[in-house]
């Protein structure tokens, strides 16, 4: 399969040669639901599926929780790829990094991963940062406009990594176990919200330090978090199975409840447009929530469970992977 490469990979104490595994295609597949393409990968159930995040071109990373592999997809001709993150792996979160490349939040091996494809021959190199922070259960990263790298860590831990220095520090988080996921504003403020501690919170990037703002639902279970253009902060709430914004301009909130009986609301991502985006584990589907409007549109899955854990997007596409099919997909949005 073809690649592109953007970076050298830095040497490192903690580096070592990746196995790809051959590249593979998948079996892809188009239907249309209300008057948008959708797109699917199937890259099967080994994986496991997690977390996705696209370049600006044709690629898409994904997390294979179950065997341990970062997956790079071709969306032009559905080739893909396996990189073997290391012994005892488990990746959930990935983000692609101003460097251009992938960088993992790899629970199995307590650290933070980066990988860079640098060629065609097959081997290149996975760069693990160690968390300084035992059973840290590592889960999202963001980059802050500065450069750093944010993240959380389920276990009750929230930490940075500064790429260019190799310093890595990590606090305990307020009330302990749930960090879950984080976004950086337009203005460059960092924001992470706790599933099990149940609240927003703005991390002061000079000490680390976290500010916690109160959602209006008690108990809501705020799993993942993405902000707009506007800076405003827009929230999963799993257990509320609501869709809640947070306006840190004027301290307001609003919140929205999905459709349909006792939805479980998991990812959120804000397109180009400002459009937010979700998912709905009840409902098995793809939620479009327009700001304006106030309304909703649904994309249902095609098969049962998929349970799609996290989206992404570039302009005029939502992808996200369905940990339950073991398929990769995007939303094409109408060409207006």
């Amino acid at each position: 399969m073809r690649r592109r490469h953007l970076l050298a990979l830095s040497a490192g104490a903690l580096a070592a040669p990746a196995l790809i595994v051959r590249p593979a295609r998948t079996e892809m597949a188009t239907r249309e639901v209300n008057g948008y393409r959708i797109r699917t990968f199937d890259i099967g159930m080994k994986a496991g599926l997690h977390d996705v995040a696209c370049d600006a071109g044709s690629f898409v990373w994904a997390t294979g929780q179950r065997n341990g592999a970062l997956i790079l997809l071709d969306a032009r001709d559905g080739g893909f790829s396996d990189v073997d993150l290391g012994p005892d792996a488990a990746p959930h979160g990935v983000i692609v990094g101003p460097d251009g490349a992938a960088w993992v939040t790899e629970g199995g091996q307590n650290a933070i991963a980066r990988y860079m494809p640098v060629g065609s021959r097959g081997r290149t190199a996975v760069k693990l940062f160690m968390v300084p922070k035992a059973n840290a259960n590592l889960n999202t990263a963001v980059f802050d406009k500065e450069g750093t790298l944010w993240f959380t860590g389920q276990g009750g831990v929230i930490g940075r990594l500064e790429p260019q220095t190799e310093k890595m520090e990590a606090w305990d988080a307020p009330r302990g176990y749930g960090p879950y996921g984080i976004a950086c504003t337009p203005s460059g403020t960092v924001w992470y919200v706790s599933l099990a501690g149940n609240y927003l919170a703005q991390i002061d990037t000079a000490t680390g330090t976290p500010r916690i703002v109160e959602p209006p639902t008690p108990q809501q279970g705020a799993r993942r978090v993405w902000s707009d253009s506007q800076g405003r902060l827009w929230i999963s709430e799993w257990n509320s199975g609501n869709v809640s914004m947070h306006d840190p301009r004027d301290g307001s909130w609003k919140s929205r409840k999905l459709p349909g009986n006792r939805p479980r609301t998991y990812a959120v991502y804000v397109d180009e447009t400002d459009a937010v985006w979700l998912t709905d584990f009840a409902a098995n589907a793809i939620v479009r929530f327009d700001p304006k409007s106030e309304t909703f549109l649904s994309f249902p899955s095609d098969r049962p469970g998929a349970n799609v854990r996290q989206l992404h997007g570039r302009p005029g596409e939502v992808w996200g992977a369905e940990s339950g099919t073991g398929r990769i997909f995007c939303i094409d949005k109408p060409q207006v």
